[in-house]
């Protein structure tokens, strides 16, 4: 059985508590491989790792540092099958979605950044008639730490690495125990593409072993963290006190709101893969849809049958649109969600149900599920889900849309759905939320900044943003007569 052993200064090393997790296949329910489980041993290790790597590093020129990210670059690109087939195989995604969006995005992080970093730039401002000069440098941090999701494995773990390092710091990794394959194979591209050892160190294992002794090492000074809200609770309560930067891309409860001058049939095409793109598991999918009542049931029919027209398959098929969820306890706190949405007075519209796969009777397959829901307070509006699952609610005035879309306490994104122009200004400005998509879903320019207010997080990620996370403001006033 294949070992996903840790990366650390440039070679793969088993975990020194010579302990393994089991690393599942979704779509069948099988362990395929052995995990490191990783303890605080290994974390020093690679933090001795990537100390002695960072003054090399740090001092290496702009453009080399360039040159082997692009490479990196080259190299996911010319392994997009070997990475997407390991994904769909870690992850449970449809084989289209990896090959369409997460490889080709991961190597998009590091051919940004690579260009970006040599687009950065300070500031320098002249007191005249003080006769002084302030110029500001921004100086890699040091040793930092990136802890990734299993939703979007490499797309989400490159988001992180590649301005880090572009910006001269060495990297202490922890991709998601329950997809590790696509992090541990990162490592070998990196090596191939000539990245200095203790650069990029990749260590596997759980949160509250591995990911805590990140969080909590004394000199690891930067934490970028994407993940659930319980968790980045956990990670500010131990970083805070011992003044580290954070990133923490959290949670989502992601509002849809079309008004009836929407161009209609693009609304409801793009409307189905906002609901159910990746079975769900994205943080940015819209899981509440407020909809005006001149086509509330107009759109609750169609928006049924086209859901009913997604076929739930192996992942590797083709024409599948809807693979398997991540885990078995993920399918079944989902599942649990459905029940509760019942119990509270809830309408199944559609879903609802597992799904047996012929060929892979024990995979974590569900419907994807549309509900109806009569109050905005009930737990299946106000609480994560992150799974296949939306639910439909009517309002009749702008203000209402809006009072149901800010009624919940995260804030990372929200679509809004109308030609209208006058309501695009007001109500995009009226959200509560990181990011808002008019007339469309998940287009990201990856200048741009990312990241969600409320409890969905603190900090940005993207552009320039996170190269000035990653790197310490330091003013230099200079007098001169």
């Amino acid at each position: 059985m294949e070992k996903i052993l840790n990366y650390i200064n440039g070679e793969y090393r088993e975990p020194q508590s010579g302990e393994w997790l089991d690393n599942y296949n979704p779509s069948n329910g099988e362990v395929y491989a052995q995990i490191a489980n990783s303890n605080a041993q290994d974390i020093t290790s690679a933090y001795e790792a990537a100390k002695a790597a960072f003054p090399k590093w740090s001092h290496t020129t702009i453009g080399e540092r360039s040159r082997i990210m692009l490479k990196i670059a080259t190299l996911i690109e010319s392994n997009l099958d070997r990475l997407a087939e390991a994904e769909v195989k870690d992850n449970g995604k449809p084989l289209s979605l990896a090959k369409a969006v997460d490889i080709p995005r991961a190597s998009s992080n590091f051919r940004f950044f690579a260009n970006a970093i040599t687009q950065f730039s300070s500031d320098a401002h002249e007191s005249i008639g003080l006769n002084t000069m302030n110029f500001t440098l921004r100086q890699p941090i040091g040793v930092v730490g990136c802890i990734s999701p299993w939703n979007l494995p490499l797309y989400l773990f490159t988001w992180k690495i590649a301005p880090a390092i572009a910006a001269g710091n060495t990297v202490i990794a922890k991709p998601s125990e329950v997809t590790p394959m696509t992090a541990f194979l990162l490592g070998e591209i990196c090596t191939e593409a000539g990245l200095p050892n203790g650069v990029l160190n990749i260590v596997h294992g759980t949160g509250p072993s591995a990911g805590q002794a990140i969080v909590e090492h004394q000199n690891i000074k930067a934490i970028s963290f994407t993940g659930g809200t319980k968790t980045g609770e956990h990670i500010a309560r131990t970083a805070a006190p011992m003044f580290k930067k954070l990133s923490l891309e959290l949670g989502g409860k992601n509002p849809n709101l079309i008004f009836a001058d929407c161009d209609y049939d693009k609304m409801l095409a793009v409307t189905v893969k906002s609901s159910f793109a990746n079975q769900g598991q994205i943080c940015l999918c819209g899981s509440r849809i407020f909809v005006e009542k001149s086509i509330y049931e107009q759109f609750k029919k169609d928006f049924v049958a086209k859901v009913q027209q997604l076929k739930i398959g192996n992942p590797s098929d083709s024409d599948t649109n809807i693979g398997a969820l991540v885990s078995k306890p993920h399918l079944e706190k989902v599942q649990s969600y459905i029940k509760i949405a019942e119990e509270e007075g809830g309408k199944i519209l559609f879903g609802g149900k597992s799904v047996t796969v012929k060929g892979s009777e024990n995979g974590y397959y569900l419907e994807p599920t549309v509900i109806e829901v009569y109050d905005n307070k009930c737990r299946v509006n106000q609480e994560e889900i992150f799974g296949p699952v939306v639910t439909l609610m009517p309002f009749e005035t702008e203000e209402e849309a809006l009072e149901m879309a800010n009624g919940v306490k995260y804030g990372l994104s929200a679509t809004l759905w109308t030609t209208n122009l006058n309501r695009t200004m007001r109500v995009s400005k009226q959200l509560e939320a990181g990011i808002v998509w008019v007339n469309t879903w998940l287009n990201r320019d990856l200048r741009t900044p990312f990241g969600g207010m409320k409890d969905s997080g603190v900090g940005r990620e993207g552009g320039f943003e996170a190269l000035r996370f990653f790197t310490e403001a330091k003013n230099v006033c200079i007098k001169y007569e």
